[in-house]
């Protein structure tokens, strides 16, 4: 009897779906057993979010600082032959319950010599999170197997509205007659992550060892390029504007309110400006640097591969 884990925090539900979707071929097959391990931070994230409660959370997401958490209901002496670590990404981080688990103790035992595939849903920028995780997980002792990235149907452009009021409404949209699209990964993505349970039932089966080929070919990711200077420019601001926060007070405090005000400006025009203008940018220089994108390309994209 092979043994799966599953860890997962999804506010919304999304993340839910692609990971049921994910295991259902384990879970079918008898010979494998999964536990499904759903994390509870002892203060709930609301959903929606209320705009301020929303980006208050930013400081401590950027800064890795981890929130208590419920005792898990999984024995943390248990052993398993495979974990699958499911994740939001909350500015350019994994989501504070996610980072609370590879931070504590539980995470230590459970994860250690094991083999682990991180599953992603979110908007578009995921690598500068991925980065936190892969970190995250070497300091447990855990062995990163693949990857799963989904992102959001409606792209970079769409997305920039239709995440945002989804997220603090709770409903995907469409809006406008469909001019601000329909927010969240397609129904269509999330069937398709069957795909991948069927591959590691199969190697499962066969006895064959879980390493870096278990998810190749695939499509398990698409690392867009035009994003990797983005998201590194952005997490260099995000590093600056969360030390200021941190410094005025916990989360909550009175004294943040104004100077979230001036970083959600700050983040807005960094969106509109700096993520087109480097995207525009990287595709005049594709010429001179197909060599060190290419190089970016399969080092973000590792262990499962970019198309």
């Amino acid at each position: 009897m092979k043994r799966v884990l599953v860890v997962q925090y999804s506010q919304s539900g999304q993340l839910s779906d692609v990971l049921s979707s994910l295991i259902a071929p384990l879970r079918e097959d008898p010979r494998i057993e999964v536990t499904v391990e759903t994390l509870r931070p002892v203060e709930p994230y609301p959903f929606p979010w209320p705009i301020l409660r929303f980006f208050d959370t930013f400081p401590e997401a950027i800064y890795l600082d981890p929130p208590p958490l419920q005792p898990l209901a999984v024995d943390p002496a248990r052993r398993f032959d495979l974990v699958i670590l499911g994740y939001q990404v909350w500015f350019l981080s994994p989501s504070l319950p996610v980072t609370a688990f590879l931070k504590g103790p539980a995470a230590q035992q459970l994860l250690r010599d094991t083999p682990v595939v991180s599953v992603v849903a979110c908007r578009d920028m995921w690598l500068m999170a991925q980065e936190q995780v892969k970190r995250l997980l070497a300091a447990c002792g855990a062995r990163l197997v693949g990857h799963v990235a989904l992102v959001d149907e409606a792209g970079s452009v769409g997305s920039f509205l239709a995440t945002p009021l989804w997220v603090m409404s709770g409903n995907k949209g469409p809006r406008l007659f469909g001019l601000i699209p329909r927010a969240g990964v397609s129904a269509e993505h999330v069937r398709g992550c069957r795909r991948f349970g069927e591959r590691i039932a199969s190697v499962l089966e066969r006895g064959e060892p879980l390493d870096e080929g278990l998810l190749a070919n695939l499509q398990a990711v698409k690392v867009n390029e035009r994003l990797i200077s983005s998201e590194t420019a952005i997490r260099r601001g995000f590093l600056l504007w969360g030390r200021l926060l941190r410094a005025l007070g916990r989360q909550g405090a009175p004294q943040r309110k104004p100077v979230l005000l001036l970083y959600i400006v700050w983040l807005a025009a960094m969106i509109l400006t700096v993520v087109p203008l480097a995207a525009l940018l990287k595709v005049l220089l594709t010429p001179l640097t197909q060599k060190r994108v290419a190089a970016q390309k399969a080092y973000y994209g590792a262990p499962s591969g970019s198309r």
